[in-house]
């Protein structure tokens, strides 16, 4: 696994626990999909203004967000991620890039009443999924994938 972690804020610390809770999330998001092959996936810790920017950009919605996804294989509107298969537990897989807000993340935090730690979590693990082709554009979706997120934070021990 390779997960590059790229710090483009000044705004919120990043401690080395936060940095290894990261990786944590990749490989158990990883595993929980049972995926063959090596996860290779970039997160970029940014501030609000900074995401929002990326979100008007690429989205075409001027606000800030909490967490973006660029998958490596991105396709166009409408048209659905077209992921790397390995059979060879080392060969590397690109994911894409997961990007958050870590102002956002101290934001909601506070306000939902749990951990930073917590909230960046659930954030990478919601990233993650969409890099693995997830999607919540319907109801049924929605519940399946809030139901990942939480194995995903319960393994980490990262509950309310």
């Amino acid at each position: 696994m390779e997960l590059a972690i790229l710090n483009r804020q000044d705004k919120v610390p990043v401690l080395a626990e936060l940095q290894e809770m990261m990786g944590e999330t990749v490989r158990i998001c990883w595993q929980l999909e049972g995926r063959l092959g090596s996860p290779e996936v970039s997160v970029v810790l940014c501030d609000n203004e900074q995401i929002r920017e990326l979100n008007r950009s690429y989205r075409e919605i001027d606000e800030s967000t909490d967490v973006l996804s660029f998958p490596q294989e991105e396709m166009g509107k409408g048209e659905e991620i077209m992921l790397q298969v390995s059979s060879d537990p080392d060969q590397p897989v690109l994911l894409g890039d997961v990007v958050i807000s870590l102002e956002k993340a101290v934001e909601q935090a506070q306000s939902y009443g749990h951990s930073f730690e917590r909230e960046v979590g659930y954030l990478l693990a919601h990233g993650l999924l969409h890099l693995l082709g997830m999607d919540h554009s319907t109801e049924e979706d929605r519940a399946r994938m809030r139901e990942k997120e939480e194995q995903i934070l319960a393994q980490l021990q990262l509950t309310r």
